[in-house]
């Protein structure tokens, strides 16, 4: 498969190391377009994919990407649209900023278009992807779009009303995540522990716990449950983070993004 992409900077760069990593697709054939930061050049160098500055090149590609921001989008389809038209190549934004029906009024609503929200996991073939299909959208081209992002992770069709708080919960989220491991870190510098140690013990205790509730298929409140002994340790720190407010915190960071 032929990949080429507009844009190469954080969910880009996730993007093309993901499809790289996985082993099968070839740097050679990735064809990307830069923007003006150079942050594709430098990625260029590190992985070896192609790189050009001519939309013409995109011709000959089985599927194409738009990783720029939202601004940027529909300008490109602009340049594609005499470019792709006839041969029907599967264009994805992977921006939250524009809907397929807006793509398709500059592209037309029998071409197969589909807007994707990946999240940066992507680039360690871990990724939890949503996506919205064009209505009409052919069988070959989805099945394309989706082998695409197989290789990537997980992928979930959604309809387009749920489009925007998939990509708060799924592409924010890592950031929150972030934020408490780094957390849980510093509580155990605090206490003694070497920073390297607790990053690790904070990251695996995190995969694992998430990976224990999607195997088992318990409530979050069940596994909770069944580590909170009565008058133990953790029922302490639960309560200590009851008490400064944490399930709000979380809950009111997710709502602020929507109503932003």
């Amino acid at each position: 498969m032929k990949i080429g992409i507009f844009g190469a900077g954080h969910m880009g760069g996730a993007m093309i190391k993901g499809w790289i990593k996985s082993e099968k697709i070839e740097p050679s054939n990735l064809l990307v377009r830069g923007g003006r930061r150079g942050t594709a050049q430098s990625l260029q160098e590190e992985l070896g994919f192609q790189l050009t500055s001519e939309t013409s090149d995109f011709k000959e590609m089985d599927i194409i990407f738009l990783a720029v921001n939202t601004p940027l989008i529909l300008p490109i389809l602009n340049e594609l649209k005499g470019l792709v038209e006839t041969s029907s190549i599967p264009i994805v934004s992977v921006s939250a900023g524009v809907s397929v029906k807006e793509m398709q009024e500059i592209m037309g609503d029998k071409y197969p278009l589909a807007q994707a929200i990946p999240n940066t996991p992507v680039q360690i073939n871990e990724g939890m992807t949503g996506i919205v299909f064009a209505e009409n959208i052919d069988k070959k081209a989805k099945e394309t779009i989706q082998f695409s992002f197989d290789l990537l992770g997980d992928l979930v069709e959604i309809s387009e009303d749920k489009i925007g708080i998939f990509g708060t919960l799924a592409g924010c989220g890592p950031a929150f995540v972030d934020v408490f491991m780094e957390s849980l870190a510093d509580g155990a510098v605090l206490n003694g522990m070497d920073r390297d140690m607790a990053y690790q013990v904070a990251a695996k205790m995190v995969s694992s716990s998430a990976n224990l509730l999607l195997k088992t298929g318990k409530h979050p409140g069940e596994l909770k449950d069944g580590v909170t002994s009565p008058g133990g340790t953790t029922i302490k720190g639960v309560t200590a983070l009851e008490k400064e407010g944490f399930r709000y915190a979380t809950i009111n960071a997710i709502d602020t993004i929507m109503k932003s």
